[in-house]
């Protein structure tokens, strides 16, 4: 099966500026996802889809390729993610290339490695699913959420006000990292997930959203901590 991966990277961003090529413990951020994925030995290509040439740059100096730019209609701060990985298909089927399977990875994830990775595609396959990400779990019972309305506190689901912490059900949530689609699925959808999704549950050690600088710190925290390991 022919596999590609994609790493969408564009040069604009408010809360970090050029982020995605920022340096995260001596190396562009960037560089650790082209890295994962080069390692993996899965894709017949890793690429970055962006709209910058100094990331272009960066991505080939990384063993990248970046057979085109991306458009500026899929680099603003409204696009998302399922219309870069639909304009990259389009771009490859222009070149008469066509993949089997996508695994579109964040730049700004360095907690991904090729073993996550690899672990990723063999649930993909051996489960025949739609798609398969990395998620975590809540750090705190969501059954146990408050909000807050006219000033008062009340819980989210009042059922739950005494319920025992370890008798409620975990729940998860998305880690931000890497999407394994497979493309037919893809391309009828234009959905990262469907109900035929699978997913690998990672620590919440191996994950940390970066939106602002204290995230990134706390990123660089994590990270050094894992190499300890």
């Amino acid at each position: 099966m022919a596999n590609l991966a994609i790493i969408p990277a564009r040069g604009g961003s408010k809360r970090i500026p050029r982020k995605n090529i920022k340096v995260f413990l001596g190396k562009p951020i960037m560089a650790y996802s082209i890295e994962a994925a080069i390692q993996s030995n899965l894709f017949d290509e890793v690429m970055v889809s962006t709209d910058d040439e100094e990331i272009a740059q960066i991505a080939k100096k990384y063993g990248a390729t970046v057979p085109f730019l991306r458009s500026k209609n899929n680099a603003n701060d409204f696009a998302v993610l399922a219309d870069v990985v639909q304009e990259v298909v389009s771009k490859y089927k222009e070149k008469n290339k066509k993949f089997d399977n996508i695994c579109c990875i964040l730049p700004t994830a360095p907690f991904v490695t090729f073993k996550k990775i690899n672990e990723a595609y063999t649930t993909f396959i051996d489960n025949n699913f739609d798609s398969v990400f990395p998620v975590l779990e809540f750090s705190f019972p969501i059954q146990r959420s408050l909000k807050i309305e006219a000033d008062k506190v009340a819980m989210v689901w009042s059922e739950h006000l005494n319920t025992r912490s370890q008798d409620l059900e975990s729940r998860y949530h998305d880690s931000g990292q890497f999407y394994w689609l497979k493309s037919t699925s893809f391309n009828n959808n234009k959905k990262l997930f469907t109900d035929n999704s699978g997913a690998i549950i990672i620590s919440e050690l191996e994950a940390q959203d970066i939106d602002t600088e204290t995230d990134w710190k706390l990123a660089e925290i994590k990270y050094k901590l894992l190499l300890n390991d």
